[in-house]
């Protein structure tokens, strides 16, 4: 019996199925369903919650998340392999685990949710994690469909998320995240919790969508930062040359010297650099 339900243990489920990780899919299976169990509860309350995970794999934490109460797990696996073990789950769970055979990066979940707000709980594939974290900061309007995010990464891009200015992660993600979100890294897991096992540790991120986030229009803010970080080590007035417009004047409205380099710039100075780009523009064309 497992830590959390009455279902084979996750070893013998991928031995069952030959459910192999693979490379090209980003895969690597967390097997310790306590830790599994962990993730669960860093999304907080679940008894009434609708969960969407992306890539469940063998189902550790799908298994996770319906053990610990959540009403609804829609999960998103585009590897055909895992639905065998998945709907061994779904018979557990009677009517509360949905399958859905997709590609994350083409998967829009609203159409299921009736317009009632979801969480996104998943240990991402590796190598998709950070667009599809970048699609879901990117949502129009905004607040979102989901009221939370609670995320694995790789280590190095759980930094790069919650950094804050002057830390050396600091760039174009964290600028994002931390406008429209509120971040912060939860624990770690080593990588000898994993099959196969990564060269690096993994860390568990929560993001909660910010109702008011600075008024600010989002594809300026992203070329402002794309600028700005595009040649970090440079001066302002020498990155944000590229944005063909006095580089002096995004300075000025964000309060700071244009000497300065963008990893110093707190997010509300990317903001405000961002309005002003707009309000450059529509000078030149009205």
């Amino acid at each position: 019996m497992s830590a959390i339900d009455d279902l084979p243990p996750l070893r013998e489920v991928i031995r069952q199925h030959s459910l192999s990780a693979r490379k090209s899919l980003g895969q690597n299976f967390l097997l310790d369903l306590n830790l599994t169990a962990r993730i669960a509860r860093a999304a907080g309350p679940l008894q009434d919650a609708t969960v969407i995970e992306i890539g469940p794999g063998p189902g550790g934490l799908t298994r996770a998340l319906l053990a610990l109460g959540a009403r609804r797990v829609i999960a998103v696996e585009r590897d055909e392999r895992a639905l065998g073990p998945l709907e061994q789950i779904a018979r557990r769970y009677p009517g509360r685990l949905e399958i859905i055979c997709a590609d994350a990066q083409a998967f829009d979940p609203r159409p299921l949710l009736g317009g009632q707000p979801a969480k996104i709980v998943a240990n991402l594939p590796y190598n998709i994690a950070t667009a599809l974290l970048i699609d879901w900061l990117s949502i129009e309007p905004w607040p979102p469909w989901y009221e939370m995010m609670v995320l694995m990464f790789q280590r190095e891009v759980a930094e790069r998320i919650v950094a804050r200015e002057n830390d050396e992660a600091y760039g174009r993600l964290a600028v994002l995240a931390n406008w429209r979100t509120e971040t912060k890294i939860l624990f770690d897991i080593s990588p000898a919790a994993f099959v196969p096992q990564p060269k690096v540790t993994s860390s568990v991120v929560r993001l909660v969508p910010r109702k008011a986030p600075e008024a600010c229009d989002r594809r300026a803010l992203e070329q402002v930062a794309a600028a700005a970080f595009g040649q970090r080590r440079k001066m302002l007035r020498q990155s944000l040359k590229s944005l063909s417009v006095d580089p002096a004047r995004l300075a000025a409205a964000a309060q700071v010297d244009v000497t300065r380099r963008a990893e110093t710039v707190p997010v509300s100075g990317f903001v405000a650099m961002a309005r002003e780009l707009i309000n450059i523009r529509a000078t030149k064309t009205s």
